[in-house]
């Protein structure tokens, strides 16, 4: 029983030294280079997601399966899996934004969330 407390120490250990390397990258850039940061990663990871796409649609052949009793062309389901990642990373984003404007406090909310009064 006394191996737990050391384990959880060297778990919060770890997660403080990442978070100060994640906070001392972002610091010496200032705060408005950090958001271009996310900004640029945001736009290259749409950008791999359409390359990803073109290379499924011409690597599939013409081929036809049946998905609820429809024919549907094979090299339809990798974009719609795709699609699903992109409109994943475009709602994880603007939670970032969200959780940015409540000046990174975390369980602070947001400023069109409070209420007024």
């Amino acid at each position: 029983m006394r191996r737990e407390p050391e384990k959880r120490k060297g778990r919060m250990n770890a997660i403080s030294t990442s978070t100060d390397l994640t906070s001392a990258g972002s610091s010496s850039k200032g705060p408005d280079s950090a958001v271009s940061d996310l900004d640029r990663r945001f736009g290259l990871a749409l950008l791999l997601y359409v390359v990803l796409a073109a290379l499924a649609w011409f690597t599939l052949g013409e081929g036809k399966i049946l998905v609820g009793g429809r024919l549907v062309e094979l090299r339809w389901l990798p974009l719609v899996v795709l699609g699903g990642l992109a409109l994943r990373t475009v709602i994880a984003r603007q939670a970032e934004k969200i959780r940015r404007e409540g000046n990174g406090e975390i369980g602070s909310t947001p400023r069109g969330l409070q209420k007024k009064g």
